[in-house]
């Protein structure tokens, strides 16, 4: 008698985990989503899923072709670095950080530049001239021997045919959508399948360590 009571309990006791399990599961399922609300998922992958959302397919897939790596790491004082700002910027827009969001948080055409305007992938941080700034001089202020690392390679893949790592950090640059599709995205990093929208659950990160340069500051 006494060990059916205790088979019973065990009964009892796995049933009440796999229910658990079960509401854990589904509450997790919907937090992956745009509408779960739930940011903190895979480095705040929420950023993804709204961005796929809010943008229509055939912009996704638009293709402007202007963008390139070279310039795009030539605004750039090392790879990962904010970019600075290269086009002439109105003095009233330093009193007012949304005037950049006006262009970049969604992009689209500038009449003004004739381009294809890129998106930022963190349109919430809106002190954008805390990191970007423009460009006032070409002379240094003082004399260094400063060098840069080298910019991650493209298309590596652990095993052939496998999807490609990411190859940065994820931190400020948790949309994939923001740089790697439409017409504003960077010709050699512009993805042909934007329509699938999860991104990472193909490609994990796996960023490439290199230290920096000793240089010395005369």
């Amino acid at each position: 008698m006494m060990k059916r009571h205790k088979q019973r309990n065990r009964w009892v006791v796995t049933a009440a985990a796999l229910c658990c399990l079960t509401i854990i599961h589904f509450a997790g399922d919907r937090g992956f989503s745009a509408g779960g609300g739930n940011e903190d998922f895979d480095h705040q992958s929420g950023k993804l899923y709204k961005a796929y959302d809010a943008v229509p397919e055939p912009y996704l897939a638009a293709d402007s072709g202007d963008r390139n790596l070279a310039g795009f790491y030539e605004l750039r004082q090392y790879p990962g670095s904010p970019p600075r700002i290269p086009h002439p910027l109105d003095l009233t827009f330093k009193g007012n950080n949304s005037d950049c969001l006006a262009c970049h948080a969604k992009g689209g055409y500038s009449a003004e530049f004739g381009k294809y305007v890129p998106v930022t992938p963190h349109p919430e941080n809106s002190l954008c001239y805390q990191c970007h700034t423009q460009k006032v001089t070409d002379e240094r202020f003082v004399p260094s021997t400063w060098q840069s690392i080298k910019p991650p390679r493209l298309g590596l893949s652990f095993l052939a045919g496998a999807p490609p790592s990411i190859p940065h950090s994820l931190q400020l640059r948790e949309n994939c959508i923001a740089c790697h599709t439409g017409p504003g995205a960077v010709v050699e990093i512009r993805v042909a399948h934007a329509s699938r929208g999860n991104c990472r659950q193909c490609h994990v990160p796996a960023v490439q360590q290199e230290s920096f340069s000793e240089f010395r500051r005369n």
